[in-house]
């Protein structure tokens, strides 16, 4: 479990740099009703996550079946190719991002669409979604029974949606301090961010390539 944790929770971090999910949560925050809609959101994501992530595991354990004994490996090249070319555009793109329109246009009644809002945010977050594809791939080949699993994918899930829920816990622990923590992290993750999901990405890219190479050579 060790060896797929080491692989699995850069991938995790990286998934949870989300300034737009950050943004999002952080507005709902600041309503008047909002540690429900912010927990409502939070829920949401989770939720969202949790069944993309499982529904990834479970398609991975089908790619192993010994009738198929080199469709795995070559998925690894897939998964290694496309991990690539995310590094490279998020490097191409540079520190350009926009919060999206439905955040600008909340609406008075939000608290009532927090939770199919956090759903659309998290299936629509594409970043984190991609680096969930290789992350899962490695929870499903990994030398470790049911529990086990269950807990890789805990892990994973409770990482990258630290954007959702963790704004939500922080302003319940430390309601005083909650804004400023909040703002020192939106620009944390603005700074830094590029360069963890780049590095994140090329790391785990090359990591799958080489084993795909090795395994089908």
């Amino acid at each position: 479990m060790l060896g797929a944790l080491v692989l699995i929770v850069p991938l995790a971090v990286a998934g949870a740099v989300s300034p737009v999910m950050l943004t999002e949560q952080t507005l709902l925050l600041a309503r008047r009703d909002g540690r429900r809609t912010g927990t409502l959101y939070a829920a949401g994501v989770v939720i969202t996550l949790l069944v993309l992530v499982v529904a990834m595991v479970v398609l991975g354990r089908a790619f192993r079946l010994p009738t198929e004994p080199r469709l795995s490996e070559s998925l690894d090249l897939v998964v290694g190719s496309v991990l690539l070319g995310l590094a490279a555009l998020v490097l191409a793109l540079g520190r350009r991002r926009q919060v999206p329109s439905t955040v600008r246009r909340t609406h008075p009644r939000v608290a009532q669409a927090a939770l199919p809002f956090g759903v659309f945010s998290m299936a629509t977050n594409v970043t984190t979604l991609a680096l969930m594809v290789p992350a899962a791939k490695v929870i499903s080949s990994a030398a470790v029974g049911f529990l086990g699993r269950a807990v890789l994918v805990a892990v994973l899930v409770s990482i990258a949606a630290v954007p959702a829920w963790g704004p939500v816990v922080l302003t319940m622990v430390a309601p005083d301090v909650g804004e400023r923590a909040l703002d020192a992290l939106h620009h944390l993750i603005t700074r830094w961010g590029r360069m963890v999901l780049v590095l994140a990405s090329a790391g785990a890219g090359l990591f799958f390539v080489t084993r795909a190479v090795r395994l089908l050579g």
